[in-house]
């Protein structure tokens, strides 16, 4: 008995995995959402600087004892670490929300698909990481769901260079973030919180020039109902709730099983795109969502098979 016992514990951990994931991933792509919500609503630096430092100050308030105990940890790498929240959150957010304006939040949720396969590429750059002949090959399937992307469809566009403003802002997110995700394998160790608030310590410094140079163009503009309904939902849900599901969902299966997950990011924003904002999903959609989908579960099965051989 006590052998099921253990076993079915065992499964419904795995259970609770899942919906944890699956809700982070819903939460995740309902950023692109909230962002495409605000437009008009609250600018993108006073979205960025409002977020970031709601979040620096909830988890000061919250786990300031633990933040102190890791200080030492902190210290050594502190400029490090404020600039992978500046590049990591502010640079990733403040693309994110401007491209919003330009592109629709289908565009801007299957492009960000494509996160995992530039953490590779920066890995690969960054750190010279082994790479396999089916990450590359994968590598080469997600950039064509990129290209497929900004080109809309139609090859003309690619040939002429008429790119998609907004498109080109995404790639630029996901380029940075997938640098900041490869740098943090040089990160001190610390609990998640404190690691967290030092990069919202740095994403919050970095935005407030940039939110004062937003006043200066006179380009401000100041929440209503609805733009702090959206700041209250991207502090909430995406950068708090979201990070506490994500991280007890890889204490029960492991980064690697939970890592896969991500995958559903490009398919959650495109239906909630869809539903909630009334965007229209086309053919080149599709096609850019399975080749990207299908980049990373090739470049993944590579990934495997290395650490099985090393």
């Amino acid at each position: 008995m006590g052998g099921v016992s253990r076993l079915r514990c065992g499964e419904f951990a795995i259970y609770k995995a899942y919906v944890l994931l699956a809700l982070t991933t819903l939460f995740w792509a309902g950023n692109s959402i909230a962002g495409k919500l605000a437009v008009g609503h609250a600018s993108p630096m006073v979205l960025v600087t409002a977020r970031w430092a709601s979040v620096m100050v909830v988890l000061y308030l919250l786990k300031r004892g633990q933040i102190a105990a890791d200080w030492q940890a902190i210290r050594p790498r502190l400029c490090y670490l404020l600039l992978l929240g500046a590049l990591g959150f502010t640079v990733f957010s403040v693309a994110l929300y401007y491209a919003l304006v330009y592109t629709t939040a289908i565009n801007t949720s299957i492009l960000q698909g494509g996160m995992p396969l530039f953490v590779f590429a920066a890995s690969f750059v960054l750190f010279s990481s082994r790479i396999s002949v089916e990450q590359a090959a994968g590598f080469v399937f997600s950039f064509i769901g990129v290209v497929v992307i900004a080109m809309r469809g139609e090859l003309a566009n690619l040939i002429g260079l008429d790119i998609n403003f907004g498109d080109a802002l995404m790639l630029v997110a996901v380029m940075a973030y997938g640098i900041y995700t490869a740098a943090l394998r040089s990160k001190p160790q610390m609990h998640w919180t404190s690691l967290i608030f030092i990069l919202c310590v740095g994403a919050t410094m970095v935005s407030l020039p940039m939110l004062a140079f937003e006043a200066a163009q006179g380009e401000t503009i100041l929440p209503d109902a609805r733009g702090w309904a959206v700041i209250a939902y991207v502090v909430i849900f995406p950068s708090l709730i979201g990070q506490v599901f994500y991280i007890r969902a890889v204490e029960l299966i492991g980064a690697n099983r939970a890592g896969l997950f991500i995958n559903l990011l490009p398919v959650w924003g495109a239906l909630l795109a869809v539903t909630i904002l009334g965007e229209e999903f086309h053919l080149y959609h599709a096609v850019a969502l399975m080749a990207i989908l299908a980049g990373i579960s090739l470049a993944e099965y590579g990934g495997r098979k290395l650490s099985r051989q090393e």
